[in-house]
């Protein structure tokens, strides 16, 4: 499970501190699909950003039982001079496992060529996030975090994409954040409206995208 207590997150401006997420709880069992509604600049984003880990709270904890991955898509931890075959072997021994038999899928997923044995600082954007979603699909997540739409490239490609995600691990948690009601309604079992800083969770889906539009 994940248990988000008591959580507030602050940022430093000039003239004193913005607060982004106020007293938020929630807690996401094995398995649930939640949404994560709100506008532009809701605190959606930093919701994700402090239950993957990569940051931490002002006030409250993030407690999780369970793994998670980073956002979808999220290539901020790569190394610009590594490869992408090297920022795969460290991410592997960063989460404790085998690599050898993750570089065919990981290379042939994210369709890098010869790429893929080159430093990520010459990527594209979109080579750099193929190659972080197909990293996170052999990572053995318990929960996937997923910020907005997750797929990127032509049709085909976000095809597979989503076969990969919603079909083979259909199984597991996932987060979503987005402001695009069908998103949610597609995947999701419950939703909860981000607003002013406050989290305001309802048990399914239509509640929430009521409260969202009020």
């Amino acid at each position: 499970m994940i248990h988000i207590v008591n959580v507030t997150k602050q940022y430093p401006m000039r003239h004193g501190f913005a607060t982004v997420l106020d007293d938020v709880n929630l807690t996401i069992k094995p398995g649930e699909k939640i949404g994560i509604l709100g506008n532009n600049g809701a605190g959606k984003s930093t919701l994700i950003r402090l239950i993957s880990g990569i940051e931490y709270p002002t006030q409250g904890y993030v407690k999780r039982s369970m793994s998670v991955s980073w956002p979808l898509a999220f290539a901020g931890g790569f190394q610009g001079r590594l490869t992408g075959l090297d920022n795969l072997k460290f991410i592997c021994r960063v989460y404790g496992t085998t690599v050898d038999d993750k570089i065919d899928f990981v290379q042939d997923f994210a369709e890098l060529g010869k790429y893929f044995k080159e430093p990520t600082e010459t990527y594209s954007s979109g080579m750099l996030t193929r190659l972080a979603f197909a990293i996170s699909m052999v990572i053995d997540f318990d929960c996937f975090l997923i910020d907005e739409v997750v797929a990127v490239g032509d049709s085909r490609f976000q095809q597979k994409c989503h076969d990969e995600l919603f079909v083979k691990r259909k199984d597991r948690a996932m987060i979503f954040v987005s402001h695009h009601d069908g998103y949610i309604k597609e995947h999701c079992h419950r939703a909860a409206v981000l607003m002013q800083g406050k989290l305001h969770p309802f048990d399914d889906v239509d509640s929430a995208l009521t409260r969202y539009h009020q």
